[in-house]
């Protein structure tokens, strides 16, 4: 599994401050878009102009996932 901890606008959009989801995804911007694919509130939350993705406290671009 994967966690993906969230913050600000996005935990108001979303409702939710972290989710798990199944280590299928190749990197971090492959889940945005699964996740983005969620509804309406997920989509605009996830929008890939809007937001930044750290990996273990580190902004990266798109960088492979692992499991953790």
């Amino acid at each position: 599994m994967i966690k993906a901890v969230l913050f600000a606008q996005t935990i108001e959009l979303i409702g939710e401050s972290a989710i798990e989801v199944e280590a299928k995804y190749a990197d971090a911007e492959a889940l945005r878009q699964a996740l983005s694919e969620k509804g309406e509130r997920w989509a605009l939350a996830l929008n890939s102009g809007r937001i930044l993705v750290a990996v273990n406290q580190s902004i990266v671009l798109p960088t492979p996932l692992q499991v953790g």
